[in-house]
């Protein structure tokens, strides 16, 4: 019998968007067939806000466009975020 050990990926980031930090946490989902992180971040009433990011080519994409503003105009430092912490694993 083989055991066979998958590495849990999480991690939590502090990124400045529009003059304020705000702590976005990430975590690798196991999806067989694609590449997928859930994120989550709160929003100024401290409501969470949870969307998906999907590997499209080599760039981490949101896959939920119903997503605020503020988040769709930072998706770059979000892949920047999630590729760094890729490369240290």
């Amino acid at each position: 019998m083989r055991v066979q050990f998958i590495k849990n990926i999480h991690f939590t980031r502090l990124l400045k968007i529009n003059g304020r930090l705000r702590e976005f946490n990430f975590r690798k989902l196991k999806a067989p067939q694609e590449e997928l992180f859930s994120v989550d971040v709160s929003d100024e009433r401290g409501n969470r806000i949870m969307f998906q990011m999907q590997k499209d080519s080599n760039t981490w994409k949101i896959t939920d466009q119903k997503v605020p503003k503020w988040i769709l105009e930072n998706e770059d430092k979000m892949n920047e975020v999630i590729e760094e912490e890729l490369r240290n694993v």
